[in-house]
Parts: C-alpha cells; structure tokens; sequence
C-alpha cells in the first residue's frame, strides 16, 4: 500500500483508539511522515529514531508502548533501542562532530533560526503531542512550545557572541613581550539525557547551545513522552544540520542509559533528572563535563510583611502548575506565625480557581500524573503525612486513573517525609514557622539546592535571606521560574552542579584553547 494512503487510513481507523480531533491533527502534519508509520493490523503509529541521518527502527525490532496518561490509550509505539543502536548513535555523532565544528558561526545561526520557524509553523502539532503523551494541560504545553521557539532564536543570537580574549604577558617580568589568544572551542559530542515533565523544552534547552556551541548531540528522551523529541530531531535535520550531527535514541535508561554515559567518544553529559540517578552517572561518566540538574525541595519564606494575596498565588501556582510535577516546584511553604492564619485562608481561596479535568480543555489547570509510580509517591507522602497529624484542608486522595486531588495540607512537620522528600504531584505544603531566622534554618536543612522564594517587602530581609538561602536561585515575591535561561540556574548541594541559561550553557559546552605567542627578541 502506498506510504501516504496508509497514514490517512490510519487516521481514520485510530479514532476511536487515539484522542478524536486532537491526534487526527497531529497526523495530518505531512513534515512528520518519515519518522512514523502505521501499523498495517491496528493502524497505530510507530515511530522511528534518527541514526546518522537515517530514521530507523530499532536493531531487535522491539518497541515501546507511549500511554496517553489522561484515557491510557495508545498515543503510538518507539523502537525500543538496543545497546548496540546506542553503540551506533554515537559513533555518528562522534564522526559528525568536525561538521558542525568547521561550519561558521553565521551558518549555524541560520540553521537555528530557520528550527524555530519550522517549530513555530507546526507549534500546534507540537502543543497536540504534549498534550497527548505527557497529559499536560492544553496551555501550560502552549507555553513549553512558545519557549522552545525562543530558545532557539536565542540560540542564534548566542552563537555571534562566542568570543575569546587577548591577553598580553607584560604583566610578568619574565617574557613581557608574549601574547596570548584564548579561543572557546566546541567540546565534541554531547550527550542530552531528558526528563517527561518538560520533554520538548528541556530537551532544546540542551540541545540549542551544544549545536550554538558547534557540538554534534545524542538526545535520550523519557522513556514516558518522547515522541515530540523524535519531531524535534526531524525539524532540526529539515532546518539543514549535516548528518549525524543530531542522533536519538529511544527506550529504557537501564539498558542503554550507561552505554550512552560510558561511551569514551562523548565529550560532555548533560543530564536533567533525579539525584539518585545524576550519582550513578557521574560514576559511569568518568572524566566527562558534566552537567546536571537535578532534584529539588523549594522552599518558599512567607514573611510577616509580605503581600499576602501575591504570596498566595505564587505558592499556588508554583505548587500546582503541571501538577507540581517539576523539580523547581514550590514544595513547602514557610509561613510565619503571625499571618499563618490568614495566608492559609487565601490559599484555600486561591487553589479552588485551578480545575481539573481533560488536559485537552483550554480551561483545564491540573491533568493526570505521568504514570502509576508517581500516583504511588504522592499518595504514600499524604499518608504519612496525615498519619503523622497535619491537617488536610483540601482533597488528600486518589482520583480516577492517574489523576490526585488537588491537595493542601497544613501543619506539616519536620518528623513528615513530605517536609524532606520530593512530591512531583498537586500538593500544597504548608508548615508554620515561629520566625523568620527558623524558616532560614529549616530552608537550608534541606539536602537540596535548586530554588527558593522569598515574600516580604522588607528590603532588607529580601537581601539578606537571599545572600543566605542555600540554593542556585532565590526568587523575591516569585515562584521559581526557569524561563527560556535569560537569567542562570542550576543547583547546589544535591541539586546539580553547572549551570545553564542563554550564555552560560554555551559556557559549559565549550573549553578555552589558549595559543601563545612568544616574539624573538630584538636584536
């Protein structure tokens, strides 16, 4: 049957499987016919992964099923890659890598301009998988897209402003005439491992710079979500990367997640996840860059002067936003005695305007969770939690399929794992704190340091709490917001180590190659 007939067909048979109007659309997108297929009994999609400029399945033909976590339908099937594809794709990247290095500045700003118009053209189909595959909220995965095309124009920018230095030798005694040149030079091969809970965006945020930077990459998306990654991979060789420059490949980090990391060929891991695993790679990675981001546990100080309104909202919002399923994530909120009270009863307020339901409904504010595992996590910190005596004021138990109750609960206690642990689900936590050197105290006992938020219109506390609190960003009068990276972040202590953003990732992705010069003497 002819390749084209066969995908309209498919649309029309996997209606009733797929999520109606929503996946239809995404199937109508022609630019994405090569990465997918469907399969000739059911008419589901099957996807490809990009080898050395080649979409192909995986060696064993083994695949993975990617669930739409909102109904449990069947969004579609990725190879699930083999030790010895993983093998393959860095080997491509590593013979790619004097490609994207040699090509001048000018022509990989180009090529990362015309990626965010390809992206932008096709912004909905981006939104609609998100949607589909990680049961994100229809606006919230607007927003992810948004960024993703500003990364990337960003991205270009960056690429002009990679400079090197002169530095002169007079300011020794010994050779005063020699002169020194300081280049910033791609490190080589990449390594972008990715989590589900931005899978699109975190994935351009370490792939935009490494290209920027004139590295080739290898992405290894969520095994939960990575079809929109796969999309990506096939925009960015339309957008006229050279071969092999862009490598991804798809199935479980326990079988190939250490070949990638060992692999002597890559130059630099570049992973965002969970702190247990950043250990176990950083010992297989060797004498590699590292770069990662990784758990977090943010605190939020609500001081006795602070707007208690804004405070509210952005503890809400920082909490709830896709489920609290983020690792910048408002995860206790330290409130001062004296306005406990009151700001506890605006937080009610507050999380009774955020609705729940079909992802797909632009009103929708809180979707499914990604899968069962992390239903079970949420659900046996509440618990204990609730064993233990804080209050619950609102919801506290499972919903239906992988949805969890918007939930707030009060009086938390130090001796509570949802104090220490990370919850990645829609709690608010809410612990009352005598004053404000006690919320200093227990916001640095954390073994986390990723973000914070301070709310006080003291000045001078926002100054100081801010030199004091013990984590990569401290947000005043704001949840923690990453952004497209204008502004650095990146943790402390078991949150990460690097850092990323627009220049700075650039940074980590490169290393200073000095030449010097030495002049004869005069005769």
């Amino acid at each position: 049957m002819h390749f084209d007939s066969r995908i309209n067909n498919c649309a029309k048979d996997c209606d009733f499987i797929q999520s109606g109007i929503v996946w239809e659309r995404v199937l109508m997108s022609g630019i994405f016919d090569e990465i997918r297929f469907p399969c000739a009994s059911s008419g589901m999609q099957i996807y490809k992964m990009l080898i050395g400029g080649k979409w192909v399945e995986s060696s064993n033909r083994t695949m993975l099923e990617i669930l739409n976590p909102y109904d449990n339908s069947i969004v579609g099937k990725v190879p699930k890659a083999t030790r010895e594809d993983a093998h393959a794709a860095v080997h491509a990247a590593y013979n790619a890598k004097s490609r994207i290095a040699k090509m001048t500045a000018f022509d990989r700003a180009k090529i990362l301009d015309r990626i965010a118009d390809l992206v932008e053209e096709n912004k909905d189909i981006f939104r609609d998988t998100i949607v589909l595959e990680a049961g994100k909220p229809s606006k919230v995965a607007e927003g992810e897209v948004a960024a993703t095309i500003e990364r990337f124009r960003f991205a270009a920018d960056e690429v002009k402003q990679v400079y090197g230095e002169a530095i002169l030798g007079d300011e020794v005694p010994w050779n005063p005439e020699k002169l020194g040149i300081v280049l910033r030079k791609p490190l080589g091969v990449v390594l972008a491992i990715c989590p589900f809970n931005y899978p699109l965006y975190i994935g351009t945020s370490k792939i935009a710079p490494a290209i920027a930077a004139g590295n080739s990459v290898v992405i290894k998306p969520a095994s939960d979500d990575p079809i929109c990654l796969l999309m990506l991979a096939k925009v960015m060789q339309d957008a006229g990367l050279p071969s092999g420059v862009i490598n991804i490949v798809t199935g479980s980090s326990s079988e190939i997640g250490d070949v990638l990391v060992g692999r002597k060929e890559i130059d630099m891991v570049s992973f965002t996840g969970s702190s247990s695993v950043g250990h176990h790679a950083t010992k297989v990675a060797g004498m590699k860059h590292i770069q990662m981001e990784l758990g977090g546990k943010s605190p939020a100080l609500v001081l006795k002067d602070a707007d208690l309104e804004l405070a509210a909202k952005q503890c809400v919002s920082g909490a709830l936003k896709y489920s609290g399923q983020r690792c910048d994530a408002i995860s206790r909120i330290l409130v001062v005695d004296k306005v406990a009270n009151a700001f506890v009863d605006k937080v009610i307020s507050e999380v009774k305007k955020w609705k729940v339901g079909d992802p797909r409904n632009p009103q929708t504010s809180i979707g499914p969770l990604i899968n069962k595992r992390a239903v079970d996590k949420v659900d046996e910190l509440v618990k204990d939690a609730k064993l233990k005596g804080a209050k619950v004021l609102q919801g506290g138990n499972r919903g239906n399929g992988l949805f969890y109750e918007p939930t707030i609960l009060d009086n938390v206690t130090t001796d509570m794992r949802i104090a220490w642990e990370e919850i990645f689900g829609p709690v608010v936590t809410i612990m009352h704190i005598k004053d404000y050197e006690a919320a200093i105290r227990i916001a640095n006992d954390s073994e986390y340091g990723l973000d914070s938020s301070v709310f006080t219109n003291d000045i001078n506390k926002a100054i100081d709490a801010g030199l004091r609190i013990e984590s990569g960003t401290v947000q005043i009068n704001a949840a923690p917001a990453h952004g497209i990276g204008n502004f650095p972040f990146g943790g402390d202590k078991e949150s990460g180590m690097g850092r990323e953003g627009i220049k700075r990732s650039i940074d980590e992705m490169t290393t200073l190659h000095t030449i010097v010069f030495n002049p004869k003497s005069p005769e």
